[in-house]
Formats: C-alpha cells, sequence, structure tokens
C-alpha cells in the first residue's frame, strides 16, 4: 500500500512539474525572397532547411512573409517543394512580395497552393490560429493584394478577429506571427519611409485592451531588433537572404509563479562550397 501511495505522489508531481515548467521552442524565418530563376535562393533555403532539421527540441517553424519574391505559382511552387522537406510541422504568413490579385496570386491561391504538400495549412483565410502545448499561436494578415505596396494595413475585419481571438484564449499565453512589425526596430529608419504600417494605432488599440500576448513576431524591414512595449516583447528578423544569411530560433520558457520568458537566437546558415 504505501508503495502504491509513493507512486502516485511521484506521478502527481510530474505532473505538477509539466504544468508549472512548460517549455516551448520554434523557429522563425523570414523574407526568403525566393525565386525560380535564382539558383542561389534555392541553395539559401535548402541550407535553411537542412539546418533547422539538424537543431534539437524545434515544435514548429513559421515563415513570416515575403517568402518569394514575386507573387507568381512557379516560385510559390518552389518554395513549397524546399520547405515540405521540413522534419516538423510549418505555417505560412502572408507578406507584400507574396500577392497580387490581378497578377494571378491572390490570397486564397496562394494558400491553396500551400495547402497541397502541407497538411498542417488547412486554412483557406490568412488569418488563423493554432496551438501548440499551452500556447496559442496566431497568424495575422497585413498584406494588400488588390494594390500591393510595402506599407502594411491590417484591415477592420482582420483586427476583430484578432480581438476576438485574444478574448477567447484570454487565459493562455499568445504569441502573434506577422509579417509588418507594428513597433520597429533600430536601424530600419532607412525603410520606414516607405515600409511603415498604415493606420498601426488601430492595431494598438486592440492589444492594449489584452495582456495575455507575449510576443509579436514579424519580419518585413530586413532588421534584427527586439524590445519589450506595454509587456509585450516586439520581435523582428532579417531577411533570411540578406547576409549573414540567418534565421531565429525562439524558446519560451514558463515556471511556477513566474511569467513566461523568451529567449531568441540569431542562427547563422552554414553555407557550403562558399
Amino acid at each position: 500500500m504505501k508503495k502504491f501511495l509513493t507512486l502516485i505522489v511521484i506521478f502527481l508531481l510530474m505532473c505538477m512539474q509539466k504544468v508549472f515548467a512548460e517549455n516551448i521552442k520554434f523557429v522563425q524565418v523570414t523574407d526568403v525572397h525566393m525565386s525560380h530563376n535564382s539558383e542561389y535562393s534555392q541553395k539559401v533555403l535548402k541550407s535553411t532547411v537542412e539546418d533547422i532539421n539538424n537543431q534539437q527540441d524545434v515544435s514548429f517553424v513559421v515563415f513570416t512573409g515575403d517568402n518569394i519574391d514575386q507573387p507568381s505559382e512557379e516560385n510559390l511552387r518552389m518554395f513549397a517543394s524546399i520547405i515540405k522537406k521540413l522534419n516538423v510541422p510549418y505555417y505560412v504568413v502572408i507578406g507584400n512580395h507574396d500577392v497580387y490579385k490581378s497578377g494571378g496570386m491572390s490570397k486564397v491561391q496562394y494558400l491553396s497552393i500551400l495547402r497541397e504538400s502541407n497538411r498542417f495549412i488547412i486554412q483557406k483565410k490568412p488569418n488563423y490560429k493554432f496551438s501548440k502545448k499551452s500556447f496559442v499561436f496566431l497568424i495575422v494578415d497585413g498584406a494588400k493584394e488588390v494594390i500591393p505596396g510595402p506599407a502594411g494595413y491590417f484591415k477592420k475585419d482582420t483586427l476583430s478577429w484578432l480581438d476576438k481571438m485574444l478574448t477567447k484564449n484570454r487565459r493562455r499565453t499568445v504569441v502573434i506571427f506577422q509579417h509588418f512589425p507594428i513597433e520597429y526596430p533600430e536601424g530600419a529608419s532607412g525603410r520606414l519611409k516607405t515600409h511603415k504600417t498604415y493606420k498601426v494605432e488601430n492595431y494598438k488599440d486592440i492589444i492594449e485592451k489584452h495582456d495575455n500576448i507575449l510576443a509579436i513576431v514579424s519580419g518585413h524591414l530586413h532588421t534584427n531588433g527586439e524590445n519589450m512595449k506595454n509587456g509585450i516583447y516586439h520581435i523582428s528578423t532579417p531577411s533570411l537572404l540578406g547576409l549573414p544569411h540567418s534565421y531565429k530560433i525562439i524558446d519560451i520558457v514558463t515556471t511556477k509563479d513566474f511569467s513566461p520568458i523568451i529567449y531568441t537566437q540569431l542562427r547563422e546558415v552554414p553555407m557550403k562550397d562558399e
């Protein structure tokens, strides 16, 4: 009987440890600018996929926009053919280089092509949610498909959806992935003349109502930067195609009686024959 009770106590302690110390590691890759006419862009992405597959304990990968250089089916299918070799689930954000409805690449078509090779992208709309462990992850779309341009715009229905998701998951830790940042990193001033997010104050009005957002992870400005604003980590990552070729490894660590802490590492991609 004593042995049985001891086993119960050990089991309960293990469960408590899982609840109070839940961690997750994931990868952000951004601004890949894949082109089916550029062998070099393909080589960079292939090397990145290989390097990510060699990392330990990665739960998933998110590509945060400008995944292709021009909105064409050839570019997107080349991108999809390479990233499907990842050993973990992957999710995709749409950027300003990715879609142009009048040019034959709408957001619906974009996601449809990706779904052909990725069973994790089941959504038909560019705003969607997925969960891992006790964490909630939101993909928030700010790309314009009718009149594309470098300035992002989070439409009213997108912000309403975001507000709804944050309210629904108010007791869970939320991380947001998007292409366009709402807080700008140091060193991006040159690009901000054309790449600012339109009416960013409307977005900020939404997130100020909620206290469950741990981080907003973005790309677009090709700049590495991190800052804290009103309790939210704003994480920006440089373009994979830029030099040095790099992606970001992100760890969330949760321990008893403490708020979740986020750690990041900018990892340079080993390139062969260079």
